[in-house]
């Protein structure tokens, strides 16, 4: 649970700006575990913890990979718990260690990036929705910003990032550090029982800007270049994919993937909503794609 420390203004840590608020209990919260990993996030952490804010969770914990900027004091002065990983390049990754690893004493768990900012609609939503559902878990829906403004358009971004704890986890890969991504990208989480989904958006905006943007998507296509190659070899590897996992992996050696991935989000998703961003847009996450193609027959030379 977060504790009665609350920083008020995101950009700093100084004292004279901290506002001490009584603490509520346990059975004033929700009987949920909000799990924020993160790696050097000092940008978008503050605002992601105070976007949860200190009425909604039973508990919220911050996954550290050994951040070297201030992460894990911006996360200890929310009063959030952290908790750090080191990854040995196998399975698990950070979400699948930690559910495997520590006794989560809530009912459900809800992942969270650290650019996600929960927004006062979706928490009510949560609100009216957890409390004595029998679901196992919910797909979530995110808005996208680009360039400092929400898209209008593009490709629909949906998670699976809520569950009850031991209803689930997310697919074993059995990876050997194929990029440096230590946390969970991709996978998808396999969940037993019934799955509902929450309407109401979750804010996507990543601070960090369009450089960390190509770094971060470059090491997502050696991934995804280094699974289908793995996954192309074992005949029951698209057992748990789901219909558009089966559909990007169908597509990835082809290099049609490349324009119709483009025309998916340009129009068919009605990115030219967004006029030049919406394109600016649609083309780096083409080129997205791009990298996968190259990278899958640069491997096969």
């Amino acid at each position: 649970m977060i504790n009665s420390t609350i920083i008020l203004e995101s950009e700093t840590l100084d004292p004279a700006k901290v506002q001490t608020l009584p603490v509520l209990s346990h059975n004033d919260l929700l009987d949920l575990t909000i799990a924020i990993p993160v790696k050097n996030e000092q940008i978008n952490l503050p605002k992601c913890l105070e976007a949860i804010g200190r009425d909604l969770a039973a508990h919220v914990v911050v996954l550290d990979s050994g951040s070297t900027d201030r992460t894990k004091e911006i996360a200890a002065s929310y009063g959030a718990e952290v908790i750090d990983f080191a990854w040995n390049g196998k399975f698990p990754k950070k979400r699948n260690w930690f559910l495997r690893n520590h006794t989560l004493a809530t009912k459900w768990v809800l992942f969270v990036d650290a650019d996600e900012y929960l927004t006062p609609e979706f928490k009510t939503e949560l609100w009216s929705t957890l409390p004595g559902s029998e679901k196992s878990g919910y797909w979530l829906n995110y808005t996208v910003y680009f360039l400092g403004k929400e898209l209008k358009g593009g490709y629909p971004l949906k998670k699976l990032a809520l569950f009850q704890v031991g209803k689930g986890e997310y697919e074993q890969i059995d990876e050997d550090r194929w990029s440096n991504l230590d946390m969970e990208v991709h996978e998808h989480p396999i969940i037993l029982g019934e799955i509902g989904s929450i309407k109401c958006k979750i804010d996507h905006r990543d601070l960090n800007g369009t450089s960390k943007f190509v770094i971060k998507h470059n090491e997502y296509a050696s991934w995804e270049a280094a699974r289908f190659l793995k996954a192309i070899q074992k005949r029951n590897a698209s057992e748990h994919w789901t219909l558009k996992q089966k559909l990007k992996y169908r597509l990835m050696k082809s290099i049609f993937i490349i324009p119709l991935f483009f025309l998916g989000t340009y129009i068919l998703f009605r990115g030219f909503r967004d006029g030049a961003r919406g394109f600016a847009h649609a083309i780096l996450r083409t080129s997205y794609y791009t990298q996968i193609y190259c990278k899958i027959r640069e491997s096969q030379l």
